[in-house]
């Protein structure tokens, strides 16, 4: 009897042990689908976005064009815990903080010197294919933008 509880138990742990561990849907490698996605002329894009988590922290990292069409890349590494982290390589941000909002939606705070310059809302699809990040900022120029960038997963 004994033998048989603690087998049980233990299948349990392993099996909620798995199930927090499960893969993050956000997590992967997504790529621009530049045809479904609309933006702002003179900002940047990002045509890739890779995602990956390890003891989690999560990194992002961006690859893309900056506004004056120069390639770019960005990296950041935190938690979606909604605290401001450093990021490197946006000469528009010096933090950002990303949150989740339910197991779809990202939200993404972008800093400059301590000031909103933009937010990002970012959801996933049902089927977990596609992205769609929702940009709304200000340039460095204090031009207002919204852009709509849409991302196949790889």
């Amino acid at each position: 009897m004994k033998t048989n509880t603690i087998g049980l138990t233990l299948a349990f742990c392993f099996l909620a042990g798995t199930a927090c561990l499960a893969a993050d849907p956000q997590m992967g490698t997504w790529k621009l689908n530049e045809a479904r996605s609309k933006f702002t002329p003179g900002t940047p894009k990002f045509a890739t976005v890779t995602l990956e988590s390890t003891l989690g922290t999560i990194k992002v990292t961006g690859d893309g064009i900056d506004a004056n069409g120069k390639p770019t890349h960005v990296e950041w590494a935190g938690k979606f815990n909604g605290k401001d982290y450093p990021v490197k390589g946006d000469p528009n941000a010096d933090t950002r903080s990303y949150r989740k909002v339910g197991n779809r939606t990202l939200e993404v705070t972008v800093k400059k010197n301590g000031k909103v310059t933009a937010t990002v809302r970012t959801v996933l699809s049902a089927e977990g294919k596609t992205r769609t990040s929702t940009v709304t900022g200000t340039t460095a120029k204090g031009k207002k933008f919204r852009n709509v960038a849409v991302y196949d997963k790889q």
